[in-house]
């Protein structure tokens, strides 16, 4: 099929193929990605996905189409999480308290090293960066030039995915200088749609956390 072809459908078929596309994909998928499968120019596309989200909410989908990560995925409404969350087990997803805390250290201070930011939780994080690592929402990102030469940490895509944001400029303002220890919730203060469950198990020991994950 040729782009003039694909221009000439009639728009409920250009939806209907961009929600096949975003179904098989599973995950955010950029405009420019869209446009190559469709063999159409990027605005058309664009436009073809502003009106998906509208026929979606019209005939009353329990799905949304949303723009993330850099890409537009499909995802579930909101007010249909707590029936979705019955169905479906998540505890292997759920970060724990030192998780959260360390992974808000490090979206805000990017790239930072292991041991500064152990200078701001006052724990040892070397468990707690292997599972975040483990998980893809932080990656390596070289190594700083200084003493040593520690490793530098930052987030990745998937962290954005994580926490439903197209970028880091959605994250909310706060200082870590001025408030230290960092929040578990402050990664998400600000916006009660992007809760994630937070596990209750290791929050009263850090160290005890470290311990296992490091096992």
């Amino acid at each position: 099929m040729s782009m003039s072809d694909t221009l000439s459908l009639p728009v409920a078929n250009i939806e209907a193929a961009i929600e096949c596309l975003l179904f098989v994909a599973g995950e955010p998928v950029p405009i420019s990605e869209l446009a190559r499968a469709l063999e159409m120019e990027e605005i058309p596309v664009e436009s073809a996905l502003r009106s998906f989200q509208v026929t979606l909410t019209e005939r009353g989908s329990g799905l949304n189409l949303i723009r993330i990560a850099g890409g537009w995925q499909l995802a579930t409404r909101p007010a249909f999480s707590e029936v979705v969350a019955r169905l479906l087990t998540r505890t292997s997803t759920k970060l724990t308290r030192a998780s959260m805390e360390t992974l808000a250290i490090i979206a805000y201070r990017q790239p930072i090293t292991a041991p500064e930011i152990e200078a701001v939780r006052g724990v040892s994080v070397a468990g707690v960066l292997k599972t975040l690592l483990e998980r893809r929402l932080i990656r390596e990102a070289g190594r700083k030039q200084a003493l040593g030469r520690p490793m530098l940490y930052e987030t990745t895509p998937d962290f954005l995915h994580y926490f439903a944001i197209s970028d880091l400029s959605q994250l909310p303002a706060i200082d870590l200088d001025t408030a230290p220890p960092v929040s578990a919730e402050a990664i998400m203060h600000g916006n009660p749609s992007l809760s994630t469950p937070i596990s209750d198990e290791a929050e009263n020991s850090d160290q005890t956390e470290d311990t296992l994950e490091e096992n």
